[in-house]
């Protein structure tokens, strides 16, 4: 009886949350296949040109989802061979050995670090303009600052580390490089632990470094990777070693306080994790803590650490928002493989969930969780949602890729059978 109802708790569970992702993830591929429908239905703006004029990516969209739309059902409903079956139940739990995954990971990081060595000695300042007020920020901390740059310099654990590398290799770039090939290898590790499966996270890693937007901004200290490198941590260390995900999670606000809005997420992520229920209970209460402490702290301490995000606004400004959902048209072009698969995705997580693995749930939380942060942040202050802001959207986006490849022994209750 207790596990029925465990399984049909799980069960709604994922249902709710496929809800959900749906909810945030359909108004944003609208947007890529009609760019001016919803601004133009939804707010009345006064845009010259047809709402149903089709975007750059409607047909590839359309044509990509159509087609695994129909392969789904067909494969469900066994209207294809059963050579076809049997092949795709072969990919899905098909594993690699642990040397054959090493090998994978060193040849992908190689060709990558490979790639973009000969960026670190370019001048950084040429291309970014905001440069100069990093630059400036961190020659300055931590023994001053200027009001003019109190929005950054209050940004400790980001300073810190761009510091270091500037008095180590008396180069702004190499320690967010570092990052950033911190950020590749943690993708490994994470998506191993949600899927026991190698070949899972060799696919995370793979997909990551196809991004436009990650090999963008990999080795830039204007827009670091830091922030994203410590949340990931917190989101790792969860699993494995609780006690220190709520220190990574700090580090990540004081790299960049966007994080602060992934707080729901992450304790989405405990309530799925697999975990003793004890460690969980702590692991919650330290989270709600922190948070407790940090909001006192904004109420006692002059300054904004929201480094400008709350500037400007006083109260949800719903032309912002709705805004918000069509910004993949514009910042995300170049991330083919995420607009064409990132609705079979949600699928395909849901499923997965279904099946067994609750981490698919808390994956599909984080993407869908960090796709609404956007717009949100957008409606309520003055944020602006440049493409870097999406790194941490694309890193789950693989990581969730590489969970549709698991395959662990779960019982019907969703927990891990022993």
């Amino acid at each position: 009886m207790e596990s029925k109802f465990l399984s049909r708790r799980s069960n709604i569970v994922s249902l709710a949350v496929f809800v959900f992702a749906l909810a945030v993830v359909l108004p944003h591929l609208i947007s890529v296949i009609f760019p001016s429908l919803i601004l133009e239905t939804a707010l009345g703006t006064e845009i010259k040109h047809n709402p149903f004029e089709l975007g750059a990516w409607s047909i590839p969209v359309l044509i990509t989802n159509v087609s695994l739309l129909v392969l789904g059902i067909l494969f469900y409903t066994k209207k294809i061979p059963d050579k076809i079956r049997r092949l795709f139940r072969f990919v899905i739990k098909f594993e690699i050995s642990k040397n054959v995954a090493i090998f994978a990971a060193i040849i992908i990081i190689f060709v990558y670090v490979g790639s973009v060595i000969p960026e670190l000695s370019e001048n950084e300042g040429r291309i970014w303009g905001d440069f100069e007020r990093v630059k400036a920020t961190i020659d300055a901390w931590p023994d001053k600052e200027s009001e003019r740059l109190t929005e950054l310099w209050i940004y400790h654990v980001k300073n810190a580390l761009i510091k270091t590398s500037v008095i180590i290799f008396d180069n702004y770039r190499i320690v967010p490089f570092l990052e950033t090939v911190s950020l590749l290898v943690l993708t490994y590790f994470l998506t191993f632990e949600i899927t026991k499966k190698r070949l899972s996270g060799i696919i995370a890693m793979a997909i990551l470094t196809q991004s436009n937007i990650f090999l963008v901004f990999d080795s830039l200290a204007t827009y670091a990777n830091d922030w994203t490198l410590f949340y990931l941590l917190s989101i790792y260390l969860i699993i494995k070693k609780w006690s220190l995900s709520p220190i990574s999670y700090l580090a990540s606000i004081f790299c960049k306080p966007l994080t602060a809005a992934f707080f729901p997420m992450t304790l989405f992520f405990i309530f799925r994790s697999e975990i003793e229920r004890r460690k969980k209970f702590y692991l919650l209460i330290s989270y709600i803590g922190l948070a407790v402490a940090l909001g006192a702290g904004l109420m006692l301490i002059e300054h904004d650490i929201s480094g400008g995000v709350t500037s400007g606004t006083s109260a949800f400004n719903l032309i912002d928002f709705v805004s918000g959902f069509t910004v993949w048209a514009l910042q995300m072009r170049f991330e083919a493989w995420f607009l064409l698969f990132i609705l079979p995705l949600t699928v395909g997580l849901f499923l997965t969930a279904r099946n067994g693995n609750p981490y698919a749930d808390a994956v599909l939380v984080l993407i869908a969780g960090i796709a609404l942060s956007m717009p949100l942040m957008a409606g309520l202050t003055a944020f602006n949602l440049h493409p870097y802001r999406f790194t941490p959207l694309i890193v789950f986006f693989a990581i969730g890729m590489g969970t549709l490849f698991s395959q662990k022994n779960y019982s019907s209750t969703g927990v891990k059978a022993e």
